[in-house]
């Protein structure tokens, strides 16, 4: 049962034309699956009201269905609805996971390539964003001013990842897209360390926010190179911020076992 999936949304479709009708239906939602525009596990709309958007007969609709879920792209649940169905793995496997916890050097390669993702993304969206990714940008840098004035840390920790993936949306390369989302969720899990703990320190959750703000306008001024280097700089600063409270966890640690005096 899918109680916490996401509908889509309600302006995300367009009539359909052409044949085989089914077939350019199918494709269609096919298409906005691999852009990214429909995710995993949303639902999509009932079978009356989906057939009128994309204005076909719910009959061809009913074929299109069919071919998607054959290609295992939706789920038909009765009694529940459509569904896109769940299309990316792990990206890790528990054990390796686990492995990754044990040995705190693994987050050194985990950030080093998102440090180059993270570059090649900016870099895309400051070539490609459009005016709406423009204002989804600066309506996500005006939340975390927000935040950061509430010292709000769960609300800045999760809007640094919607940022962030935003910022991927806005380079439009399908790979990128779904690579990076599913390592954002790695990143909500908090495997590595709880990304919240940063936002605890008015000094880093400062910087940060002033990252941020850096990043957006480059993007927003189309300066590929230099939205590159921030978003890169911005891991390297990450990086080191965390390896100080690491540093800091592991004192703690011997501290609290030391005889009182």
């Amino acid at each position: 049962m899918k109680t916490s999936s996401q509908s889509s949304p309600e302006t995300l479709y367009e009539p359909v034309k052409g044949d085989p009708l089914a077939e350019k239906a199918a494709r269609y939602i096919e298409e906005l699956i691999l852009d990214g525009l429909l995710q995993e596990e949303s639902r999509l709309p009932g079978e009356r009201d989906l057939a009128t958007k994309l204005g076909i007969s719910r009959p061809k609709l009913r074929e299109a269905l069919q071919l998607l879920e054959e290609r295992g792209l939706v789920e038909i649940i009765s009694g529940e609805g459509l569904y896109v169905a769940k299309l990316s793995g792990p990206l890790m496997l528990p054990a390796l996971v686990s492995l990754y916890t044990r040995h705190p050097a693994a987050l050194e390669d985990h950030l080093e390539f998102r440090r180059h993702q993270e570059g090649f993304a900016a870099r895309l969206a400051a070539k490609r964003a459009t005016s709406a990714d423009h204002e989804r940008l600066g309506i996500l840098v005006a939340k975390m001013r927000e935040a950061d004035a509430a010292k709000n840390e769960e609300e800045a920790s999760e809007l640094d990842s919607r940022f962030h993936m935003s910022i991927v949306e806005a380079g439009y390369n399908r790979t990128l897209i779904h690579t990076m989302r599913s390592l954002y969720e790695l990143n909500r899990s908090s495997i590595f360390l709880n990304r919240q703990e940063l936002f605890e320190r008015p000094d880093i959750a400062a910087s940060l926010l002033a990252q941020h703000e850096a990043l957006a306008a480059a993007i927003l001024d189309g300066d590929a190179v230099k939205a590159e280097q921030l978003a890169m700089d911005h891991v390297d600063y990450v990086w080191k911020a965390l390896k100080e409270a690491l540093e800091r966890k592991k004192r703690e640690a011997i501290s609290d076992k030391r005889q009182p005096l």
